[in-house]
């Protein structure tokens, strides 16, 4: 195997260190998609990657990262929200009267893509992953994938699915996330574990709940809504 590409959800480093162990001479190339875009947008290739992207966006796409709360372009490095614009990119949903996926800037019809990312000097895009599995605290981003995985690469998932999964809402007092588990973790262990990852302040988990399985689609990935509706019914929101 000379090749593995990687997209639909960010590639984590569990995936990529158990490929450098069974196929070692192959290159890893993760790209990024979109249904509505026909649907590649970005891709890492043989003769130009870099770790940790989802590579350059291809020649047929214009991008253009806005801040979330503003709408307007941010600077290399600074996280915002992708629009894309192009031939691929659909016209719109069939029959659709909700509010529209397109928004202008500068004149120009972009579609919004609801994914966060950033891009750096040389051009390529780093996904820091859906909007909506984000929250904001104290007036800060919090990102619940980058909360997620410290346990995914500790407690990889196996034949019987994912082992965790964090989830989490913000709530009159703030916010309140869980850590989903099927491993014995307490919460003490796991906060020790998000230190040792480098995460802290508003970086951090208020509950850990211990479940049978991990909900998981009919594709496999974790069904967060599914935790998300355990999570309004305990909370009783």
């Amino acid at each position: 195997m000379k090749k593995i590409v990687t997209g639909a959800e960010k590639c984590p480093d569990s995936i990529f260190q158990q490929c450098a162990k069974l196929v070692p001479d192959a290159v890893i190339l993760e790209g990024y998609g979109i249904t509505e875009c026909s649907p590649v947008v970005a891709a890492n290739l043989v003769g130009n990657r870099k770790s940790g992207s989802v590579g350059k966006p291809v020649r047929s796409v214009e991008v253009c990262i806005v801040d979330v709360e503003s709408g307007r372009p941010v600077s290399a490095h600074e996280t915002g929200m992708l629009l894309v614009a192009g031939p691929s990119i659909f016209d719109g949903y069939y029959r659709h009267d909700g509010p529209s996926p397109f928004v202008e800037v500068d004149g120009k019809l972009w579609y919004k893509t609801g994914d966060l990312v950033s891009m750096d000097d040389d051009g390529f895009l780093l996904f820091q992953g859906r909007l909506k599995r984000f929250l904001k605290a104290g007036g800060e981003m919090i990102s619940l994938p980058a909360l997620e995985e410290p346990f995914a690469r500790a407690f990889p998932p196996d034949e019987n699915g994912p082992k965790v999964a964090v989830e989490g809402m913000e709530t009159e007092d703030g916010r309140h996330i869980v850590l989903f588990t099927t491993q014995d973790l307490s919460l003490r262990r796991a906060s020790e574990m998000l230190l040792e990852s480098g995460l802290r302040g508003v970086m951090r988990l208020d509950e850990v709940r211990h479940i049978e399985s991990v909900p998981v689609l009919g594709t496999g990935k974790t069904d967060y809504k599914e935790l998300r509706r355990l999570l309004e019914e305990s909370l009783k929101v």
